[in-house]
């Protein structure tokens, strides 16, 4: 097996401006900028059509991408993040960080972790779809065109985010 040394984790404004021109090129590239949420929602319209297609077709929600014999994983979406969980593994392995783990607070038990994990992600996700846009959707490529939805979103996000925090941090200490 090939061990790697450990390599530095990039600076934050080194990271940001090679953001911000992956998030152009794909503009120019694309016509749009980037997003993830969609992908899961593509997903499951693909796979509620094979588990039960007559109620996905009159689904007002998944009968619209499925409409017409048309292949949810077609969808950009879809390809960008699968390409971003392959370039995330390649980048781990690179720089010899890849390894299984469960991170959080040190007096959190590993199904603590996991759980706050999984219900911050749900409400993340029906966040998302409600507002039809994630922070990557929204709040990245909202941002750079200078919507003032991207921004709302972001500042929402991010207080949530503070409040609730603090509201759990209780719990590990």
């Amino acid at each position: 097996m090939l061990v790697m040394k450990t390599r530095p984790i990039w600076k934050a404004h080194v990271a940001g401006v090679a953001l911000g021109l992956v998030l152009m090129v794909t503009f120019l590239a694309t016509g749009h900028g980037l997003g993830a949420s969609g992908a899961p929602t593509d997903l499951a319209a693909v796979a509620s059509k094979a588990i039960a297609p007559a109620a996905t077709t009159v689904n007002g929600y998944l009968g619209p991408m499925v409409a017409g014999g048309n292949n949810p994983l077609n969808s950009w979406i879809v390809w960008e993040v699968l390409g971003m969980g392959i370039g995330a593994l390649l980048a781990a392995w690179w720089s010899g960080r890849l390894r299984l783990r469960v991170e959080g607070p040190p007096r959190a038990r590993t199904l603590g972790r996991l759980a706050l994990a999984l219900a911050g992600g749900i409400l993340s996700g029906f966040g998302a779809r409600v507002s039809a846009g994630c922070t990557s959707g929204l709040g990245l490529s909202g941002g750079a065109v200078l919507a003032t939805a991207g921004f709302v979103f972001l500042i929402g996000f991010f207080l949530t985010g503070i409040i609730v925090g603090m509201a759990t941090r209780r719990l590990w200490q």
